[in-house]
């Protein structure tokens, strides 16, 4: 595949699906910025590891979720490399609980990061990405955006949001080289799904098409093409990758 941008930032992108994410658009002589919020450790041997294999990176730590934070972040970006190409709004978090347990923090945090992180990062990257003529945002959301889920109303709302501010996004920046698609995987081999018992695990499985959980690679691959400009004519949609979760 071809790829026309030089520069990548992969919001926590520390571990889990955005990890892989960062290894594998490195793998493409891309540079990778790799945020995180806190897992400091982890974007350390995340930067090694894609050093060692003769990729370009570096870390960059902030809050999304903080307007200001986040500005002054991309301006250091900007300032040193002159341009952010790739935009993949990967950052976001659980609080789970029942509607009627459900705390004003739980709900306020997970829009927060999730949604308004998203936001953020686009609202100051967008402008640069118009000024060179090109760009790719990627928001990854979630099958339980399309479908909902018992105790994550939150979470739910966050990651649909994400499909609404997919399309407008489109709209508003197609005609300016820029194309923006969202992402919804289903339930991926990550810390979200280790907590699992093995009896959830089963159960889970049961309710797939195909009979496994999705690893982090189902989903970078698929960030790999839409990047590209194989996908140059792809903008405003969501795809859903959940082994047949949501049909």
């Amino acid at each position: 595949m071809k790829y026309k941008g030089e520069v990548a930032l992969i919001t926590g992108s520390s571990k889990g699906i955005g990890a892989q994410i960062a290894r594998q658009i490195a793998e493409k002589g891309i540079k990778v910025i790799i945020n995180y919020s806190s897992s400091e450790e982890n974007a350390i041997k995340l930067s090694q590891e894609i050093k060692r294999n003769g990729g370009e990176c570096e870390i960059k730590q902030f809050d999304v979720s903080n307007f200001k934070e986040t500005k002054e972040a991309v301006d250091s970006i900007i300032e040193k490399y002159k341009r952010i190409d790739y935009l993949i709004n990967n950052a976001g978090i659980t609080k789970d609980n029942l509607i009627l347990k459900m705390s004003e923090e739980e709900f306020d945090k997970v829009i927060s990061v999730n949604l308004k992180g998203a936001f953020n990062c686009t609202k100051h990257i967008s402008r640069w990405m118009i000024k060179n003529k090109f760009g790719v945002i990627i928001n990854i959301s979630s099958v339980i955006g399309l479908m909902g889920n018992a105790g994550q109303s939150n979470y739910s709302a966050s990651k649909s949001g994400l499909l609404g501010f997919t399309k407008s996004l489109a709209k508003e920046l197609g005609s300016r080289n820029i194309r923006v698609n969202a992402i919804a995987p289903g339930f991926i081999e990550t810390d979200m799904t280790n907590v699992l018992n093995i009896i959830q695990k089963k159960s889970l499985i049961s309710s797939l098409a195909i009979k496994r959980l999705g690893k982090p690679e189902d989903i970078a691959n698929l960030v790999d093409f839409l990047i590209s400009e194989e996908a140059s004519y792809i903008t405003g949609e969501t795809i859903n990758i959940s082994g047949g979760l949501y049909i």
